[in-house]
């Protein structure tokens, strides 16, 4: 009878001692000292706990309505049950597929660019380093990014694919969902300011566990882009800008709220269409432009062109302002990588510090006289 009772009251020790540590990890997860680490990304909450990450998207499209969570397990993580509906990772992850070249760029800076096994269209890819994996077959093509090759996706059996949404209707990564692989949907794109934009380093930081290497480089990026920003200050004039240039029969201006338009802001610069409303482009007829634009003082970005000829032989209108006859055009898409990827798309939103930089040298060169331009350059 005595050992019956000692050991009903071993059993209900040992359930007390296991309820109490699922209390434990389910009160940890409800904590509230336990912070999201993202300061500036809108779309983007990491918190940090023993054993695991709590990894939140929350725009991964324009006007998305739903939370995406996902769970990032360390080896030999306990997650607690309340969290165990949702997808769980393990990390560090040792093999991925990219859906986008500025996914590319976050793999190269924290030196895991080896794990890419699989890409959408690689000729887009600018990166050296992985160019040379391409060109050893040790990166797979996928084909278009809104419809991957499933069969070779399987076949590559990746820790993880990262995608993306223009809207909430994807049925290739659902089937690749469907098909046992992992999923994780990534904003980078959607988000509006330029820090907000470079801060996803850290999504990668979390899944390779690399937060701190993550959070060294973005902290980095952070303070160049604060330094310029307080030097732009200095400035005692706001040039004129005008942007894009004519698509078939409209002209693509962005809009005022825009990433780019936000640039040529911090830069003091006063952009001609900055009162507009909106993070996208708007469409506008030539003849609009022209009014509001033919005196402006610099224009940026105008279009794929590399040369002020090239640009006069497509519309002789281009001549006709003051920006092209001061040969005052500068232009983001002339570095390009040995297949005819665009570097300033691939790198940019990583590196907004280089962006400023080179926007602030362009319109007040007087603060910064030993600045060299990284993106842009002048057309000839």
């Amino acid at each position: 009878m005595k050992s019956k009772l000692l050991k009903t009251i071993l059993f209900l020790f040992i359930i007390s001692i296991v309820s109490c540590k699922q209390n434990d990890n389910i009160s940890l997860v409800s904590k509230s000292t336990v912070e999201n680490e993202i300061k500036h990304a809108k779309g983007l909450e990491i918190y940090q706990y023993k054993g695991f990450s709590v990894l939140k998207i929350k725009n991964p499209w324009p006007k998305a309505n739903k939370v995406f969570t996902y769970i990032l397990q360390e080896k030999n993580g306990i997650i607690p049950d309340s969290l165990k509906q949702n997808p769980i990772i393990q990390v560090p992850i040792k093999t991925i597929v990219a859906t986008s070249t500025t996914h590319i760029s976050s793999l190269e800076v924290l030196g895991v660019e080896n794990t890419l096994v699989g890409f959408p269209n690689l000729n887009y890819i600018s990166s050296e380093k992985v160019r040379k994996r391409i060109d050893a077959g040790k990166v797979k093509e996928l084909g278009n990014n809104q419809s991957i090759n499933i069969e070779v996706a399987i076949d590559l059996a990746p820790s993880v694919i990262i995608g993306y949404g223009l809207d909430n209707n994807n049925p290739t990564l659902d089937n690749l969902q469907k098909s046992g692989l992992k999923v994780i949907l990534n904003g980078d794109w959607n988000e509006q300011t330029p820090l907000g934009k470079a801060e996803w380093i850290k999504f990668f930081g979390a899944l390779y566990g690399k937060n701190k290497q993550a959070t060294k480089l973005f902290s980095a990026i952070e303070k160049g882009y604060n330094t310029t920003l307080a030097l732009a200050k200095k400035a005692t004039s706001k040039p004129t800008i005008l942007a894009g240039a004519m698509f078939e029969d409209a002209w693509f201006v962005p809009q005022g709220d825009s990433w780019g338009s936000l640039f040529l802001r911090d830069a003091q610069a006063d952009y001609l269409w900055k009162e507009t409303k909106g993070t996208g482009g708007l469409s506008l007829p030539f003849e609009t432009v022209f009014e509001k634009a033919q005196n402006a003082d610099f224009w940026i970005g105008p279009g794929q062109f590399s040369t002020l000829n090239e640009m006069k032989k497509t519309n002789p209108h281009y001549s006709q302002f003051k920006a092209f006859k001061t040969k005052n055009v500068y232009s983001y898409s002339i570095r390009k990588g040995k297949t005819g990827g665009i570097i300033y798309f691939e790198s940019s939103p990583n590196r907004p510090d280089l962006v400023l930089k080179d926007i602030l040298k362009i319109v007040h060169p007087e603060l910064l006289p030993d600045y060299k331009l990284f993106f842009f350059q002048k057309l000839n």
